[in-house]
């Protein structure tokens, strides 16, 4: 075999080796949307975050431009995290102290009516402040469980969707912690990040569950809606 011939197998050889990278590349992509060629999805999001329209996301295939004052084209943290509880395709596990943002309220409700699987932990406490949104999740039929212990608190600020993404960080889902406070965000597909966190909902979610309470320690929350 001539130099000319070995020289032009090594250059089909590396040409079909790079085209079977790139395939295998695209078969990830499009079996695992959120993860690029460089591993899972790994995002960090601090706020306060501007207000901004989001109506986009909302409605995607709106052809007409949103009529409101809020600016328009603006990427903003808020937006992507927006954007993440959306792209729920089977569950969303919600597991949040205060809950009284009205946009992702909306979200949560605009899951439930696709039939994706919604489930919300929250404080027994906050659940009953004004502004709060959990009531308007329970009329809607959502499942929402609260913690049963007075002493303490519910906490916790995450989301898990479908089962392979974490949103957590310091952020409780109120319009003040969005566009005032300091706060932190982290969307994470990490294989060693989300189960953790999925065992942590179901333990909680388990230990929730108003038919084992004893009759004396339902609260009034629990005659306020639909509980799970």
């Amino acid at each position: 075999m001539s130099m000319k011939e070995v020289l032009k197998l090594v250059g089909l050889g590396a040409l079909a080796v790079t085209l079977g990278v790139e395939c295998l590349d695209w078969l990830a992509r499009r079996l695992w949307p959120g993860r690029g060629s460089h591993g899972p999805l790994n995002e960090v999001l601090f706020f306060p975050s501007p207000p901004a329209c989001v109506e986009h996301l909302f409605t995607p295939a709106r052809t007409l431009p949103c009529s409101c004052s809020l600016p328009h084209g603006v990427e903003t943290s808020f937006g992507k995290m927006l954007g993440h509880v959306l792209s729920a395709k089977v569950s969303l596990d919600l597991c949040v102290f205060s809950f009284s943002h009205v946009e992702l309220c909306r979200a949560v409700l605009l899951l439930h009516s696709r039939g994706i699987a919604v489930r919300v932990l929250t404080d027994a406490d906050y659940m009953l402040i004004t502004g709060s949104q959990i009531g308007a999740l329970r009329r809607a039929g959502i499942c929402v469980r609260h913690d049963v212990s007075n002493a303490v608190h519910m906490h916790h600020k995450f989301a898990l969707v479908d089962r392979r993404k974490l949103i957590t960080g310091s952020l409780n889902w109120t319009l003040t912690a969005v566009q005032s406070n300091k706060e932190n965000v982290m969307v994470t597909e990490e294989p060693d990040l989300v189960p953790p966190y999925q065992k942590e909902f179901e333990s909680l979610w388990e230990a929730s569950d108003p038919g084992k309470r004893h009759p004396h320690s339902f609260s009034q929350s629990d005659f306020s809606g639909h509980a799970a």
